[in-house]
């Protein structure tokens, strides 16, 4: 979050919700106070305008202004809870975790993930994809039912090594009557860094981001042999 002093609401991002919802409120007020103006310019003195309901409008506006400048401060809160929870992360950096999903870094051309059968599968092909949704490497699977992990090393299925990044793994597994099976997947990674985007608190293994609640064991990065 970027604190802008010249914003009218402190501690508010030029981008916030809040800031963007007063900008509004303020044309709208300003439009307001212009026709109610030009309005008193020209109304007959004989019949004078009723107050009250000018009055009324004016009160809803502050009556709004007031819920903006409130959800203003629920957004400075939370940013202070995000910079509080970031700076509770850093103990995580370096470290390497086990994560649900199917994200998998390739770091020093070694890549570590796991997978999960429920029952025993007739058929199973893993394939790993590339950012680009290029599959780069293909296998068979393990058909018991039985948690199965697998270091990759980074080779793709034309024999030339694959750069270190993000790639992603698909597990195909069929049961015995050729139906595709639920595969639970996790994989492993060193956690580089922490950060906050919308609300949302993040490690990153290399360039991918986490979410905190995805996260299933963290054990110390053995140190490189």
């Amino acid at each position: 979050m970027i604190l802008d002093s010249t914003s009218g609401i402190s501690g508010v991002s030029a981008d916030s919700k809040s800031l963007v919802n007063k900008e509004k409120l303020d044309a709208d007020l300003n439009r307001f106070l212009t026709l109610l103006v030009t309005q008193l310019k020209n109304q007959d003195p004989l019949e004078p305008m009723d107050a009250n309901q000018f009055t009324q409008q004016l009160v809803q506006f502050a009556s709004v202004e007031q819920q903006i400048y409130q959800n203003a401060n629920l957004e400075k809160l939370v940013a202070l809870q995000n910079i509080n929870q970031v700076g509770t992360l850093v103990n995580y950096i370096g470290t390497t975790v086990e994560v649900t999903g199917a994200d998998l870094l390739l770091e020093n051309a070694t890549a570590k993930f796991s997978y999960t059968l429920d029952e025993t599968a007739k058929s199973n092909t893993i394939s790993i994809m590339n950012d680009a949704g290029d599959v780069v490497y293909t296998m068979d699977g393990q058909l018991t039912a039985d948690r199965h992990e697998f270091v990759w090393d980074g080779m793709g299925k034309n024999g030339v090594q694959q750069p270190d990044g993000a790639y992603s793994v698909v597990v195909s597994a069929t049961d015995a009557k050729g139906n595709p099976m639920e595969v639970s997947q996790t994989s492993f990674g060193r956690v580089a860094g922490a950060g906050a985007d919308e609300g949302q608190v993040e490690l990153y293994l290399g360039q991918i981001p986490v979410a905190l609640e995805r996260v299933l064991n963290i054990k110390e990065t053995p140190p490189p042999i």
